[in-house]
């Protein structure tokens, strides 16, 4: 069973800063495409950023020169560096791991909130 486990979620003021991580447990992190997204309610979860095995990143357009997404295998984990957040950032924020080989290896995290508000 794989798991997966964000942490860091939390309320900052407009402008702010936070750091979420991701933790997996599997036996080899290295092979996996792994990535961020969040979602509100009554609306779509949209993606937010992506880092792939061979460090490959993308980000989305609203999120473009303020996060930024890293991975550090040897701890099997991967990190969201958010800066000059706004309202609208506000969401459950949800990590993923997929196997860009086998499509039934993709596992979500619970989730986590970010709140950016005065």
């Amino acid at each position: 069973q794989v798991h997966v486990v964000e942490s860091g979620g939390g309320s900052v003021q407009p402008g702010g800063s936070l750091t979420l991580s991701c933790a997996v447990s599997v036996r080899v992190f290295g092979i996996l495409n792994m990535a961020w997204y969040r979602q509100v309610p009554g609306k779509e979860r949209e993606f937010v950023a992506r880092i792939t095995y061979y460090n490959n990143i993308n980000y989305a357009d609203s999120v473009k020169g303020r996060f930024t997404i890293s991975r550090n295998d040897a701890k099997n984990t991967v990190y969201l560096q958010m800066n000059s957040l706004k309202p609208e950032d506000t969401a459950v924020y949800y990590c993923n791991a997929n196997d860009p080989i086998n499509s039934a290896y993709n596992y979500w995290g619970q989730g986590t909130q970010v709140t950016v508000s005065s």
